[in-house]
């Protein structure tokens, strides 16, 4: 049988009403009083009614993610590692997390983002890959609903982010292969619509550009992120009547894929060709060749997502609403030896 607050008030000798109120930190409420009623709380084995308490305060103690994927989502290292980061961010504050998932610009997903707010299922919803006119964006602000995001836009709005300098990450890359020697490096870029698309092909061209090299549109192609696209635009690449000695990738699943093509084709990656991917995911340092990549660290930002999402719900104060992380060039086998 769970214990009550009126049980407790009978054990202390206080009424239910000082009992509550302690529990809840009240400021009238003594701070021996307080200590008092909470260990004998502690020693009943008394355990809050969340949803009650929830309904009173009208919050729900849980934050919202709705990952933008294709199917198999949960194959993708880069999304177990955000939403390790998330999950662990938002129980450290004693939030819970409510993932749910949908396509990117499926007609339904202003509908999910709907239920969500409207259903108050969620005190704060964690937007991730943002695009450069993101219509989740300017929905949860119009709504005044609290949010986060991984990301910028291009979009005239004062909305808290945190991001990754994802065009000084690619510069540094093309940079160190150039610096190896290599004149015709190939790029297979992240989808357009998406932000940090823009930023990291800005970051290809200025390398390019600060070297003197020529930039080549052939040299340039787009995948969506997924390990096949990265092979299937790697061949595209290899098949050039000039083909590239190096490749950037947007991501470490496509240079996973741009590896494997490359492998299929007979050449030795980090030798014959060089490949650098976008984020550290975990399976990267034990990949073989093991890839050398721009990393990001996705678990340290899901949890910083977290806890500037739960300062906001609560009304506390961000000192930085807007924070841009620099990234670290990782050299390890795919890129050869300088």
């Amino acid at each position: 049988m769970s214990v009550t607050l009126k049980d407790i008030a009978r054990k202390v000798g206080y009424s239910v009403t000082t009992v509550s109120r302690a529990l809840n930190d009240y400021d009238d409420v003594s701070e021996e009083t307080k200590r008092l009623i909470k260990r004998v709380a502690q020693e009943m084995g008394y355990h809050p009614h969340v949803i009650a308490q929830s309904l009173q305060r009208r919050r729900t103690n849980t934050v919202g993610f709705i990952i933008p994927a294709t199917d198999r989502y949960l194959s993708d290292p880069y999304f177990l590692e955000l939403l390790a980061g998330i999950g662990d961010g938002a129980a450290t504050l004693g939030f819970d997390l409510l993932v749910s998932t949908c396509k990117p610009m499926a007609p339904q997903e202003c509908q999910v983002y709907r239920r969500m707010v409207k259903g108050r299922r969620v005190d704060g919803i964690i937007v991730a890959r943002t695009r450069c006119h993101d219509e989740r964006i300017v929905y949860l602000v119009s709504e005044g609903f609290p949010l986060v995001a991984f990301g910028r836009t291009a979009l005239d709005l004062d909305f808290p982010y945190l991001d990754v300098d994802g065009e000084k990450g690619v510069y540094k890359a093309v940079q160190y292969l150039i610096g190896l020697g290599h004149k015709r490096i190939g790029f297979i870029a992240p989808s357009a619509y998406l932000m940090f698309a823009e930023h990291r092909l800005a970051g290809y061209k200025r390398a390019l550009q600060d070297s003197g090299l020529p930039f080549d549109p052939a040299l340039v192609v787009e995948g969506n992120l997924t390990q096949p696209s990265g092979y299937q635009r790697m061949e595209q690449l290899l098949d050039l009547e000039k083909p590239p000695t190096a490749v950037v990738t947007g991501n470490d699943l496509m240079a996973f894929g741009a590896m494997e093509a490359s492998q299929e084709r007979g050449l030795i990656v980090g030798r014959d060709i060089a490949v650098i991917g976008f984020d550290d995911v975990p399976l990267a340092a034990y990949f073989r060749p093991s890839l050398t990549t721009i990393r990001q660290p996705i678990y340290k930002i899901g949890k910083m997502l977290s806890e500037m999402l739960v300062k906001i719900i609560q009304g506390e104060d961000v000192p930085e609403r807007q924070i841009i992380l620099q990234p670290e060039l990782v050299i390890r086998e795919s890129s050869g030896v300088g």
